[in-house]
This record gives C-alpha cells, sequence and structure tokens, in this order.
C-alpha cells in the first residue's frame, strides 16, 4: 500500500478531475488535507502545497506525488521521476522560470545584468545558481507572491513563472532569458522504488493516470463498409495503429473500428460517410493504455 501527496492550488481542480477519471475518485471536502482514495494499492492522501512535495517524498513521507519539475530542482529533492503529466491546461503547455527586468532597461540579456541588482523570486536555489555561473554577483530576496510588482520600486530583477508572459507584460516587464521549462511529475520515494511491492502499484497508479492523459482528445469511430469500398475507405482512414477490421455474418460487409483525434472528427465523418461508410458511431474513451 502506498501512500500519496496531491499539490492543492492551480492544479487540484484538474488533478482530482483526473483521479476521478482514472477510477481513483478523491473522496475530498473543501476543508479537508485529509481525503480518501477507496482503492487497495492506495493508504494516506494528503493535499500540499507543491512545493513541499518534493522534500516529503524524498524523506519517505510519502511513496509517491505530483509536483513541478521546478520545485524538484529548487528543493534539490532526490526522487525517483516516474512520468510527466501533462493534464492541465498549465502542464500541456508547459511553464518556464524567466528572468524579467523593466521594459525602460537597456537590457536584453541576463549577461547585461548588474553586479549587485536586487531580485526578487520564488526560486532563490535555481536563482544563485544561475548567476554563480554567470559570474554575476546578485543579491537575492525570497518573494512570498505577487514578485511582478516589486520592481522596479524594491527590486531591479525578477525570476519568476509564466506561462505565456503575459502577466509581465501587463507589469511593464520583459523577459530577457529562461533557466528552466517545467513540466508536472509524477515523482517517487527513491526506498519505495526499489521495494518491489510497492513498485508494482506506483507503476500500477501510473498506467492508469497516463491512460487518462492518452485517451483525452481522442474518440473511437466504429462503421460499417461495403467490401467493394473497404479498401478505398481504409487508405483515408486514420488511425493509432491499423484500424481494426471484422467481416459482418452474412453480409458482404466489413466493420470497421478505429482511434482519432477529436477536432479533426466533424470533418472525418463527412468525408467517411462519402467514402461509403454507414452506420458511422463516435463513442468518447476513457482510457488508451499502450
Amino acid at each position: 500500500m502506498i501512500d500519496i501527496a496531491l499539490p492543492k492550488g492551480s492544479l487540484e481542480t484538474a488533478t482530482l478531475t483526473l483521479f476521478k477519471e482514472a477510477d481513483l475518485e478523491i473522496k475530498k471536502t473543501e476543508r479537508d488535507y485529509n481525503p480518501r482514495i477507496i482503492d487497495p494499492r492506495i493508504g494516506k492522501v494528503k493535499v500540499l502545497r507543491p512545493q513541499e512535495i518534493p522534500k516529503y517524498i524524498q524523506d519517505g513521507y510519502f511513496d509517491l506525488g505530483i509536483s513541478g519539475q521546478d520545485w524538484v530542482k529548487e528543493t534539490g529533492a532526490d526522487v525517483v521521476e516516474v512520468a510527466t503529466l501533462n493534464y492541465s491546461k498549465q502542464s500541456s503547455g508547459g511553464v518556464k522560470i524567466v528572468i524579467a527586468v523593466p521594459e525602460e532597461e537597456d537590457i536584453s540579456s541576463s549577461k547585461e545584468i548588474p553586479p549587485g541588482s536586487r531580485i526578487s523570486t520564488e526560486y532563490p536555489r535555481i536563482t544563485a545558481e544561475f548567476f554563480k555561473d554567470l559570474g554575476i554577483p546578485v543579491e537575492i530576496f525570497f518573494s512570498y507572491g505577487a514578485t511582478e510588482a516589486k520592481v522596479p520600486d524594491l527590486m531591479d530583477v525578477i525570476v519568476d513563472l509564466t506561462e505565456t508572459g503575459s502577466t509581465l507584460r501587463k507589469n511593464g516587464l520583459k523577459i530577457i532569458d529562461t533557466l528552466l521549462e517545467s513540466s508536472t511529475v509524477l515523482i517517487a520515494n527513491k526506498a519505495s522504488w526499489d521495494d518491489p511491492d510497492k513498485r508494482k502499484e506506483i507503476e500500477e497508479i501510473r498506467t492508469l493516470l497516463l491512460g487518462v492523459i492518452e485517451a483525452r482528445g481522442k474518440v473511437l469511430l466504429t462503421m460499417n463498409v461495403a467490401a467493394n469500398k473497404l479498401d478505398h475507405l481504409i487508405d483515408s482512414l486514420p488511425s493509432m495503429k491499423t484500424p481494426t477490421i471484422s467481416k459482418l455474418y452474412h453480409a458482404d460487409y466489413y466493420a470497421v473500428e478505429t482511434v482519432v483525434d477529436k477536432q479533426e472528427v466533424n470533418i472525418l465523418i463527412p468525408k467517411l460517410k462519402s467514402l461509403g461508410a454507414e452506420d458511422i458511431l463516435e463513442m468518447n474513451i476513457s482510457k488508451i493504455v499502450r
């Protein structure tokens, strides 16, 4: 049985949805930090800040958890990265830790930042390592939020997390460098990963979560087609590998089944009909396990 740490905050709602779709529904109330997952493989479940989770995983308080690669690196946690989980708007596009300065500053590269500059960030470890490698001495101040609001009155530079950079631009800042690109990751305690029983449970949970993510944006199409039109239709039919084809009983027809991207369906279905497909059915998919 494994204990799991899940992230609160911006990833919380998407994480709850992911686990529910994986048939690992998290039973939780609004004020409940000790939810339950009714599954024989899962024991304790905690909802914590993603910044805290990597260290708790490293120290063995939990066997498995979800956090960002940025927090794994910032905390220096020694954990096993089990999988990348692109399951939310934020994680699917990836996020970046960037350096930004006021737009009016005549600085276009981090190498041009003056020595002694004051830098505000939630990532002091990553920031310190970056400027040490550049050989530029700077003053680093930990930020408790609203980092972009601290320049230019209090700080000269910020190091912050962004998806599109729009908030930085709205606050009169320009990005001059990227320190790290980050995704949401499933991480495991090293001892738990080395334990055969726990590793099996971890891998089974990973399979379910990745199966849901893989199925998102895809649908199952089934149809019937006359034998004399089959080859022509198959030539125009996208599929994950090759479509499944079976002969209909006592008929000169075949049943065809394939998985396609949801965004293609509105164009694809009329095309398939024009090629001779009949009785076309579109069905949602809950999981795809490769």
